[in-house]
């Protein structure tokens, strides 16, 4: 397979620090129930494949009981560390942040993460005070070294509205689900006044669930129009917003097939109108247990 020659652009984050603005994520299809369970030896050779192809922004999470596969995939690729941009996330030990982000690099083998992230804010209860205390810790983090940046996973207006109240450090990124069938309504341009860039998962939700959906004919249409397939028409609507797609695979071709989204840009008329398409239809893939089935916050 010839590799396709395209490098990944970068996306300025508030701090200063920039992020690559697609990665590879080591959760989803690779999400392990049990941290007992053996190394997945599947996963150490995809995310090794990634890396060769040009990914070098990896997403993991402790949850997903996979930092030990991407660390040995960061040690056996070869690649120099300040080369890779290394994303993980606490919410299994968000009890002691600083704890947890110890036993996160120990797992991955580093000393440090490019972006740590509080996974999700169910845990707070809706309590602002305990969202409050956990960025305070997780700001601890970011002034030892362990993380380059800092940032949030799932959060919507009312939980960042929580911790800009108190916080010394603003969230660099929030990392939520975004597709076009679910967009969170002003959720994006609250992002872009308060200075929070974005990042997207399961950016193809569309096609590997929503597979019926009233956007697949003008998905065909674009795919035919740019010589692509329909998930590269996908990620490239999220990277024509500025948000960075965080996207997986086992199979190396279409891994390869992914970074052609960055040969070809949407017009802002076809950004706009499979925006307008999405918004007619409602698909939420994860934390189902958290929303009404209506609910497009």
């Amino acid at each position: 397979m010839a590799k396709l020659d395209v490098s990944i652009p970068d996306l300025e984050l508030p701090d200063g620090n920039k992020i690559p603005i697609i990665g590879y994520g080591t959760g989803t299809a690779w999400f392990k129930t049990d941290s007992n369970s053996p190394k997945d030896q599947k996963l150490i050779d995809s995310t090794k494949t990634a890396i060769s192809i040009g990914y070098t922004h990896l997403d993991g999470a402790e949850v997903y009981n996979t930092e030990e596969e991407l660390g040995d995939a960061i040690k056996q690729s070869k690649v120099p560390r300040e080369k890779l941009f290394v994303t993980t996330k606490v919410i299994t030990n968000i009890k002691d942040i600083p704890a947890a982000i110890d036993i996160s690099l120990k797992k991955l083998g580093l000393d440090y993460v490019d972006l740590y992230l509080i996974h999700a804010p169910f845990f707070a209860k809706e309590d602002p005070a305990e969202l409050q205390q956990k960025w305070a810790q997780i700001e601890q983090v970011a002034a030892s070294g362990k993380a380059k940046s800092i940032g949030v996973s799932n959060f919507l207006k009312p939980h960042l509205d929580a911790i800009l109240e108190t916080a010394k450090v603003r969230p660099a990124i929030n990392q939520i689900e975004f597709h076009p069938y679910l967009q969170h309504g002003d959720l994006l341009a609250y992002h872009k006044n308060k200075d929070i860039k974005v990042a997207a998962y399961g950016p193809l939700i569309p096609i590997t669930r929503g597979s019926g959906g009233p956007l697949d004919p003008l998905l065909d249409s674009l795919a035919k129009k740019y010589a692509v397939n329909p998930g590269e028409i996908l990620l490239r609507w999220v990277i024509d917003q500025g948000v960075v797609a965080i996207t997986t695979s086992s199979k190396e071709q279409r891994l390869s097939d992914y970074l052609r989204a960055l040969t070809f840009k949407l017009t802002p008329k076809e950004v706009e109108e499979i925006s307008n398409i999405g918004k007619s239809h409602h698909l939420r893939g994860f934390w189902n247990d958290k929303f009404d089935k209506d609910d497009r916050s």
